[in-house]
């Protein structure tokens, strides 16, 4: 299959892994000579309840004998998307009750973004250096990273970027200010948190201009740090909160979440102020459903700060020189550029997949499923020391 995924399938990069799949279930995916690989990235921390889990899957298959796409975004109720607007309802702050279903992280950034606008006649953009949301046009006029948008100019005018966590820059934000958009922990930068409650000092500002704080929670969301949502951690309810990746359970979806006085600004001056044909998709929504509520009702998110210390006992070693994050959001440090990919390489031909950050060469990032179990992070941090020592001893 190489040859024709190499002749006919788009690539992303001069080097993909290109490793052939056949089949996967929960913390394994299978190659087509029947390998195992013990999963430590989870889809890009897209699959939380590992692969094929088995509620997610009845789910799907019971909506798909009801009925696929009927009718775009927002015309006909449908349960499937209704059910899982409430129960994300259900579970966050009074001012975060409306929820606008898409097809991805990058278009429910779009959408906060429209909206910030929209609500507040303004048009000047406040993002964080090195951040990323995602890759159409507007969300990577917010990506703190110029390398990566160079190509792709011109983007959207009278965006701002400021250091995250560096409070003396926060002068920036003003009354000509629509938003400010953060990524709750940042991804691509290496998983940075923020300290000293900077999220709730932004906010402050925020308020005190009349601008709105994004929240770009498509990592960190869905139990991946040991709440439900990052925010939780740090003292800050945001005006706008996004969402994707874990919370489909392995389909793609993204969400925006606002009060219902924000949201229903996108209904009229004017009409459909975002409009989508996929959103909300019946079996999606299905799949989405069914991984929220066995998140919510099982215990996995408090299973996953306890899964980060046992990640952090074990991953000790001399090239490894801090780890980063919270819950199962984890990164660690090697030395080197060099290191890191040697590691992930080396790691995968011993049956295990580790993976890179969009901005920091030298992290190894680890977003396993969180029904990973305590035998399967033994087995693999194992695997991670054996081949750092191997690496160690070659230079």
């Amino acid at each position: 299959m190489k040859s024709d995924f190499i002749k006919y399938q788009a690539q992303t990069t001069p080097h993909p892994l290109a490793m052939e799949i056949s089949h996967a279930t929960g913390s394994y995916i299978f190659d087509t000579n029947n390998k195992s690989y013990l999963d430590f990235v989870a889809g890009v921390s897209a699959c939380p309840l590992g692969h094929n889990h088995p509620k997610v899957v009845d789910a799907i298959k019971k909506q798909l004998d009801s009925y696929m796409h009927v009718m775009v975004y927002g015309e006909y109720i449908q349960k499937p998307a209704l059910e899982l607007t409430k129960l994300l309802a259900k579970h966050l702050p009074e001012s975060l009750q409306k929820t606008y279903l898409t097809n991805s992280g990058t278009e429910a950034i779009e959408g906060a973004l429209k909206l910030a606008k929209r609500a507040t006649g303004r048009s000047e953009i406040i993002a964080a250096n090195k951040a990323y949301h995602g890759n159409t046009m507007g969300a990577m006029s917010v990506m703190g990273f110029e390398e990566r948008k160079q190509a792709f100019r011109p983007l959207l005018p009278d965006v701002k970027f400021i250091d995250f966590n560096n409070e003396d820059q926060l002068i920036q934000i003003t009354n000509k200010t629509a938003c400010v958009i953060l990524e709750t922990i940042q991804g691509g930068a290496g998983f940075i948190e923020p300290f000293n409650e900077y999220l709730k000092k932004v906010k402050a500002k925020c308020n005190k201009v009349g601008a709105l704080l994004i929240l770009d929670e498509i990592q960190p969301g869905i139990g991946r740090t040991g709440e439900l949502f990052g925010f939780e951690h740090y003292n800050c309810i945001p005006d706008i909160l996004v969402t994707g990746k874990g919370l489909g359970g392995g389909m793609p979806i993204g969400a925006f979440t606002a009060s219902s006085e924000l949201m229903d600004l996108l209904q009229d001056h004017p009409k459909l102020g975002h409009i989508t044909t996929f959103g909300g998709h019946p079996v999606i929504a299905a799949s989405a459903l069914a991984t929220l509520k066995e998140i919510t009702e099982s215990n996995l998110i408090q299973e996953s700060l306890e899964k980060e210390q046992l990640f952090r006992k074990l991953l000790v070693h001399p090239l490894i020189q801090e780890i980063r994050g919270k819950g199962l959001m984890l990164a660690f440090i090697t030395p080197s550029a060099e290191v890191t990919n040697s590691l992930i390489l080396k790691c995968q031909e011993r049956g295990l997949i580790l993976f890179w950050l969009l901005f920091e060469p030298k992290a190894v990032r680890i977003t396993p499923p969180l029904t990973i179990s305590n035998d399967e992070i033994n087995k693999g941090c194992q695997i991670i020391i054996d081949v750092l020592g191997e690496i160690q001893h070659d230079k």
